[in-house]
């Protein structure tokens, strides 16, 4: 017995395979900082958790529609129209448990085998395996450093082919933290354009996370003529701590978003209603806390930026959003370690790290594009301290 072709084709997430392995440590004793986790360390607001409460105490615990309840659906659309000046009606809207699934449902109601998905690299973990399982093409374009690991125009050009069906925008980035400004998505929409049959999927999940004053666009906002072959992606994990309560949302096409609720209606089903409920006071309820989490992870980008470009071989840019650095360690391949291993690749780089200081980051290989890795500064100072002052003695430590 053996598992399906399907999920012989993907491979287990590394970002949870890395939080794993760092809690499998603690429990054995070591001291550990883990820094692999895309979550933030925040509670989730006291508002949205009373909504939750009061939707238990109200019993509000039965099923739903399968893609959503028409009040956090009329929450999503006021969002769209408030943040990103986008008019949906709640037939355009679909909500999953989660933002993979989001993005899932909709290539899984899209996609036909050798369909071609744009991917630009590096890329969140999960894209090119979720078409893979779809059995189309993932297509991942390398971004370079200098352009700030954002796709180009002429790189997205040079990609799409007869057979493309998507391309993924995910904006600002995991792993690199990289933003698309206005005139990026302008340069990206004049090239759509040309190609009618190419759909696009803009993953916005970090959204609120936008440091420096970098002002946030979506790609239909900049392009309305885009807007009938766009999926806006979005959800209430990392803006409003609540990642364990699973619930992610889309707007876009009718067609696609009918089709995506058929695939919940034979998968998933509903996702939590009681979730649901503490969503929609998270889009409908205040708003002011976002800047102010926001300041802190500003703080903690500046200072684990400052200390890694002070580490011997790094190179960490500067992200404008999200909660992640992409720091390279190219100038280290070929170093060797205390323990004598050579150096020879980024996933080289990370274990010997872990094994050596405790400290647990994500290899850039697992992300399309190294040498280089991840770290989340979604933790606290103190930890985000220590923990690159011992990659700083790691690398210094390198011969």
């Amino acid at each position: 017995m053996e598992p399906s072709n399907a999920l012989k084709r993907i491979k287990p997430s590394p970002t949870i395979a890395v939080s794993a392995k760092a809690r499998a440590l603690k429990a054995e004793g070591r001291d550990v900082i883990g820094l692999g986790a895309g979550e933030p360390d925040f509670d989730t607001p006291q508002n949205i958790k009373d909504a939750a409460i009061k939707a238990i105490n109200e019993g509000k615990t039965k099923y739903t529609d399968p893609d959503g309840i028409p009040e956090l659906k009329a929450a999503v659309c006021a969002k769209f129209k408030r943040e990103n000046g986008l008019d949906y009606i709640p037939a355009q809207i679909h909500v999953s448990t989660g933002g993979k699934p989001v993005l899932y449902n909709a290539l899984a109601a899209s996609i036909n085998e050798g369909d071609e998905v744009i991917i630009p690299a590096p890329y969140w973990v999960s894209y090119p395996d979720m078409v893979l399982l779809c059995n189309g093409t993932p297509v991942c374009v390398s971004t370079k450093e200098e352009n700030g690991y954002r796709l180009t125009a002429s790189e997205l050009e040079a990609a799409i082919t007869p057979k493309t069906k998507w391309v993924i925008i995910n904006s600002p980035s995991n792993p690199t933290g990289a933003a698309y400004s206005k005139d990026d998505l302008r340069a990206l929409a004049d090239v759509l354009l040309n190609h009618p049959q190419v759909m696009i999927m803009t993953d916005d999940m970090y959204e609120h996370l936008m440091y420096d004053g970098f002002e946030f666009f979506t790609i239909a906002q900049v392009e309305p003529k885009l807007y009938d072959r766009t999926l806006t992606c979005n959800g209430v994990s990392k803006a409003y701590a609540m990642t364990g309560w699973r619930i992610g949302y889309a707007g876009g096409p009718q067609w696609l978003i009918k089709a995506m609720g058929n695939m919940a209606s034979q998968t998933t089903s509903n996702p939590c209603s009681i979730s649901q409920w503490a969503a929609v006071e998270a889009l409908n309820g205040p708003q002011d806390f976002l800047e102010e989490r926001k300041a802190v992870f500003k703080a903690r980008r500046d200072l684990v930026v400052s200390m890694l470009n002070q580490a011997t071989g790094l190179n960490c840019p500067t992200p404008e959003g999200a909660f992640y650095v992409y720091p390279s360690c190219a100038a280290l391949m070929g170093k060797k370690t205390q323990s004598g291993k050579v150096l020879e690749n980024d996933e080289d780089f990370v274990t010997a790290l872990l094994e050596q200081e405790g400290v647990a980051v994500v290899h850039g290989s697992a992300f399309g594009l190294g040498p280089a890795f991840r770290i989340s500064y979604a933790t606290d100072t103190e930890s985000l301290t220590k923990a690159c002052e011992r990659i700083q003695r790691f690398c210094a430590s390198l011969t």
